[in-house]
C-alpha cells in the first residue's frame, strides 16, 4: 500500500512532453475538486483543465486556487452542466469534443446522497443513477473520439469514474434502470456494477484507452451536508467529526485517485482506495450478455434522441 508521500512523490513525477487537457465533471466540490486541485498542482498550473458542474461561485473559487500557468494559452475554465438531464450532457459533450479535439483525461465524480425513493428526471432516469451511471456513460460515449485522438498522436488518453469499485452486486437484466424494483440499496449495488461493466465495455471497444473504475472509501465532503434529506445533513453533523480519524478529506482522496488515473495502463482496471490495483478476481458481477444488454438499454435511455 502506497503512503500517501509516495502518491505525492509519484503524481509530482508526471511530467508530459504535451499539454494534457483534463475534464473534471463533478470538478466543483467533494473528490472532484480534491483530483483538480492535485493535477492543477503537480502540472503547476500548465494544463487546460475544465470543472464541469453546476456551481460556477465554487469552480471560479478553485480555479484561484491553481497555480498560474507559465505556458501561454493555457485556459482553466467552468463548464456549466446539470449530468441528469442526458440532453444537456450531449450538448455539453459535444461541445467540449469540438473545442478540444484531443482529451487526454476525463473525470467522472458526481453523485448525491439520498434516502428518497426512485426520483425520476424529464427523461424518466433516476436522478441517483443519473449521477452515477447514466450521464458518465454518455459523457465518455461522447468524449471517446477525443480520447482516441490523443492516444494516437501518442498522448495518454484515461477515463476515472469514481463510485465504489468492488462493492457491486448481481443486477437484473429485465429491470436494467430500476423501474420495476427500485430501492435506495438496490440503487447502489446496480449502479456500482453498471460502472464495472460500463469500464469493461469501453476497454473493450477501445483498445489501448484506459477506463478505471475505483474506490475512494469514506470521504469527508459535503455531500451530506448537501443532501436533500433532513436525517442525512443531521447525520453529518454528529457522525463525520466521529468517522474523520476513519476516512480521507478531500485534499487526501484527490491525491490517491490521481495516483490511481495516472499509473493506470490500457484496458478496464478496478482500483483501491489507496490507487493501487484491485484486479477483476473478486466482486465482479459482469458477464458477455450483461455488458450487451446494459450497453443497448443505456445507448437508448441516454440518446439525444430519447
Amino acid at each position: 500500500m502506497p503512503s500517501l508521500s509516495t502518491v505525492r512523490a509519484s503524481n509530482a513525477s508526471f511530467s508530459p512532453t504535451y499539454t494534457p487537457v483534463a475534464i473534471f465533471v463533478g470538478g466543483t466540490a467533494g473528490i472532484g475538486q480534491g483530483m483538480a486541485q492535485a493535477f492543477a498542482r503537480h502540472t503547476k498550473g500548465n494544463a487546460h483543465i475544465i470543472l464541469v458542474g453546476r456551481n460556477r461561485t465554487a469552480a471560479e473559487s478553485i480555479i484561484k486556487t491553481f497555480p498560474k500557468p507559465t505556458t501561454p494559452g493555457i485556459m482553466h475554465e467552468f463548464v456549466e452542466c446539470d449530468v441528469t438531464s442526458m440532453k444537456t450532457v450531449h450538448r455539453v459533450a459535444e461541445t467540449l469534443r469540438t473545442r478540444f479535439p484531443k482529451v487526454n483525461f476525463l473525470v467522472l465524480t458526481t453523485g448525491v446522497a439520498t434516502l428518497d425513493g426512485r426520483t425520476e428526471t424529464e427523461e424518466g432516469i433516476d436522478r441517483k443513477l443519473a449521477l452515477h451511471y447514466y450521464g458518465r456513460w454518455r459523457f465518455i460515449r461522447d468524449l471517446v473520439p477525443s480520447l482516441e485522438e490523443a492516444h494516437e498522436a501518442g498522448e495518454d488518453a484515461k477515463v476515472i469514474s469514481v463510485l465504489a469499485a468492488g462493492r457491486g452486486g448481481e443486477i437484473d437484466l429485465e429491470d436494467l434502470g430500476l423501474k420495476k424494483h427500485y430501492s435506495v440499496a438496490n440503487a447502489h449495488t446496480s449502479g456500482t456494477t453498471y460502472n464495472d461493466l460500463m469500464v469493461k465495455d469501453f476497454a473493450a471497444r477501445h483498445p489501448g484507452l484506459t477506463f478505471i473504475h475505483s474506490y475512494p472509501s469514506i470521504v469527508t465532503t459535503d455531500v451530506l451536508k448537501k443532501s436533500p434529506n433532513r436525517s442525512l445533513r443531521i447525520a453529518n453533523t454528529f457522525l463525520v467529526p466521529l468517522l474523520r480519524p476513519f476516512t480521507y478529506n478531500a485534499e487526501t482522496c484527490g491525491e490517491h485517485q490521481l495516483y490511481a488515473l495516472l499509473s493506470a495502463g490500457p484496458g478496464a482496471v478496478r482500483t483501491k482506495d489507496n490507487g493501487d490495483d484491485m484486479g477483476w478476481a473478486s466482486n465482479y458481477f459482469g458477464s458477455e450478455e450483461a455488458m450487451r444488454k446494459l450497453w443497448e438499454h443505456t445507448e437508448e435511455v441516454t440518446s439525444p434522441r430519447a
